[in-house]
Formats: structure tokens, C-alpha cells, sequence
């Protein structure tokens, strides 16, 4: 209706002065409901044909969307195992900061493990004291072995040189004897010494293998304890979270409730036709207005417009794709940002939106490299977002009349 306004003002209206007040030519009269077509002929085609030009031009260089929403992520609450619900620590709207303790399942069998495992920590150092001890007492068994045998040896040295002088002063038994005690003795001491070397290898490898294994159960088991109490990953708050105790509570079926993280930038995404995919591109100015907040007109900014459409998308599967199922063609997904801080305060997370971006040719008309004809056409395209400025804005004066008288509710 605007665009007809605008284009009858120089076509129709011009026309119609020119045969009243020139050819004389009365309403009514010369120009009436009959006639007018045949006396207005060109200024209704002109009309029309400007009308058509101008709404082109307007959507096309000046795209407009209604699908834009306000997109917000939400994290479903969900325990790492299985379990029945002993204890709650928030409720339903909390605020909660990242780390902090939402519920606990019941940890009867965990803690039991837990405890089971520091038992064998501890297991294991008495074990390594208990080889200690068994190492000194090793060595004192080694010291009195070696002494025996001095003592053997230097007997036996003596009978040997009292019989090497006097061969019938001591018997051959008695020497075959000592022999055989030094060799007792010699035996003792490998033996102690052998099992020297299995406590020190015991002390210095399999003990601390054994403690390091305990020490891995443990930690295991202390893990196993902490996933029983569910945290909060990330800021947030909590909603649809109607838990009580004794809730059984399953990480594939049930989930706990739901956290909508805080959001330190938020964002509108929109979607605009493929035909305006040349047109959009980052930096360019837009003005949303939404139904969360009536009567008010947003500034925001492109931030950033995805290369890729949603409805061209396919996955690896065992049936040969039919291109007839994408035959509906989607949009081209783009983020608008608020222009001004704390722009968006106020509406509410998931709301919808009117969005129209606006082209700007400034920087290329100023820079003096195009022609006067291709100019002036840029300063019309730039100047007709005047139009699509003025409907976003009536449609923002009667969003709430049209959502509250004539939708019904």
C-alpha cells in the first residue's frame, strides 16, 4: 500500500492534474468510473509498473524476514550412572555457578569400594614395613652366617697346618669335617644373601607396583563416588528440574531436568530467502521488532551469514538419495547481533522476531570509481529503505493489536 501511495504520487496523481485542470476534464463528469481507464491509462500503468519496480527493488537490496527467533541452548541434567536420588541441593529456577552440586544418587556400594580400596592402599605400606623389618633381620642373619664361617674357616685352616707339620696330630675326619661346616656355612650365606636380594627387589618394585595399582583402584573408586553427586558444567538456570527423593534416575531414558546456560552474548538468527544470498553480508545494519517487546524497534548488526542450507544436507546412508526431497528450498541462515549494548535486554529467550537488513553503498559512492548513472542508481536503492524502515516500524505499532485483538487471545 505504501509503494502504491508513493508511485501514484508521480504517475495517477500528475495524470489526473494534468486532464482536470489542463484538458478540463471533470471527476465524474469526463472522467468517471467508466472512462477511467481509457483517461488514466498511463498513469495507472505507469503506476503499476513503478509499484512493481519499487517493491523489487525494496525487498531485494532491503530483504525482510519473520523467521527470527531468539536461540538459546539449553544441557539436559543427567547423572554419569544410574541410581535413586538421596539428596537435593537446588530446585526449580535456582541460579546456579559452574561446579556447583545439584543432587546425589545414592553411593552406598561406591563408598563401600572406596573404602575397600584405601584398606588396600594401606595394606600394601604395612607390607613394605613388614619387608623392611624381614631385610634387617636378613642382614642380621647374614652377618652371623659370615661370622660362622670366619671361624670354620680359620679352624680349619689351623687343623690343616698342624697336620701339614704333624701328620698324626689331628685326624683326617675332623678336617673332612671343617670342610664340610665351611661349605654349610658358605651355603648360609648364599642363601641369606639371595633372599637379601628378593626383599630389596620386592621393596624397591613389586611393593610400589602394588601400591601404585591400590593407589589407581583408589582414585578409581573415588571417581566412582563423585560421579554419584551431579554438577552443574556451566552456568546457568535450572528448569523443568521437579525431582524428588528417591527418583530413579537413568543417564539413556531419564533425565533429571534441564540448565539454560548463561548467555554472555546473545544473538538473533534469522532466516532470508536464497534469492537475497548476494545481498547479505556481514556489517550490514539491521532493526528487528518483536513480539517480547512490543513498540519498539531493535538496531542490530549482521554478524555473520552461514554459507551452507540446511535442507541440502545428507548423510551416509544404506538408500540412494531421491534430489525431488529437497526440492523445497531453504533459507539462508544468518546472526544478528544488537548494535548497542544491552540491546536485547528484556526479550525473552526463544522469542520471535520481525527482522529487515538494510544494503548501504555508501563507501562504493563516495570512493568516485563508478559511473554517475550507476551512482544515482545506488543512491535510489539506498534511499528506498526509507520505506522498508517506515513498515517494520507500523508493523511494530500493530503487532500487539494484531496479537491480542485479531489473532484472539
Amino acid at each position: 500500500m505504501i509503494e502504491i501511495l508513493l508511485c501514484s504520487l508521480v504517475t495517477i496523481l500528475p495524470d489526473y492534474l494534468y486532464r482536470r485542470y489542463r484538458q478540463g476534464k471533470r471527476l465524474g463528469k469526463e472522467i468517471n468510473f467508466y472512462t477511467v481507464w481509457f483517461e488514466l491509462r498511463w498513469g495507472l500503468v505507469s503506476c503499476l509498473v513503478l509499484t512493481v519496480s519499487l517493491i523489487t527493488l525494496i525487498f531485494y537490496f532491503h530483504p525482510s524476514t519473520k523467521a527470527v527467533t531468539s536461540l538459546y541452548r539449553t544441557v539436559s541434567i543427567l547423572p554419569e550412572i544410574s541410581g535413586r536420588v538421596s539428596e537435593i541441593y537446588v530446585g526449580l529456577n535456582d541460579n546456579v555457578k559452574v561446579g556447583q552440586p545439584l543432587f546425589r544418587l545414592n553411593s552406598s556400594l561406591q563408598e563401600a569400594a572406596l573404602e575397600s580400596a584405601r584398606r588396600t592402599v594401606q595394606e600394601t605400606d604395612a607390607a613394605t614395613e613388614v619387608a623392611k623389618s624381614e631385610l634387617a633381620s636378613v642382614d642380621g642373619q647374614i652377618r652371623q652366617a659370615e661370622g660362622n664361617h670366619r671361624q670354620a674357616l680359620r679352624e680349619l685352616e689351623t687343623k690343616q697346618e698342624l697336620q701339614r707339620r704333624s701328620p698324626n696330630t689331628v685326624a683326617a675326619r675332623d678336617i673332612e669335617r671343617l670342610e664340610i661346616d665351611v661349605d654349610r656355612l658358605q651355603s648360609a650365606i648364599d642363601v641369606a644373601q639371595a633372599t637379601k636380594r628378593t626383599l630389596q627387589t620386592r621393596i624397591a618394585t613389586l611393593l610400589p607396583a602394588q601400591k601404585a595399582t591400590a593407589e589407581a583402584a583408589l582414585a578409581q573408586a573415588q571417581a566412582e563416588l563423585n560421579r554419584t553427586v551431579v554438577r552443574a558444567d556451566v552456568a546457568g538456570v535450572v528448569q523443568q528440574f521437579a525431582l524428588r527423593l528417591g527418583d530413579i534416575v537413568n543417564p539413556m531414558m531419564r533425565p533429571a531436568g534441564i540448565l539454560v546456560p548463561t548467555m554472555d552474548r546473545r544473538a538473533l538468527v534469522a532466516g532470508f530467502g536464497q534469492i537475497e544470498a548476494q545481498v547479505m553480508k556481514p556489517g550490514m545494519i539491521a532493526e528487528v521488532a518483536c513480539i517480547g517487546r512490543p513498540f519498539a524497534v531493535i538496531p542490530m548488526v549482521v554478524t555473520e551469514v552461514q554459507d551452507v542450507i540446511a535442507t541440502g544436507q545428507i548423510r551416509g546412508t544404506d538408500q540412494v538419495l531421491d534430489v525431488s526431497n529437497f526440492a523445497k528450498p531453504g533459507t539462508i541462515t544468518v546472526f544478528l547481533e544488537p548494535l548497542y549494548k544491552g540491546g536485547l535486554d528484556g526479550l525473552p529467550l526463544g522469542g520471535s522476531c520481525i527482522a529487515n537488513a538494510y544494503t548501504n553503498h555508501h563507501a562504493e559512492i563516495v570512493s568516485g570509481k563508478i559511473g554517475a548513472v550507476h551512482a544515482l542508481f545506488l543512491h535510489v536503492v539506498d534511499a528506498v529503505a526509507v520505506v522498508h524502515a517506515a513498515i517494520l516500524r507500523i508493523q511494530a505499532m500493530l503487532l500487539p493489536v494484531q496479537t491480542l485483538v485479531f489473532s484472539g487471545h
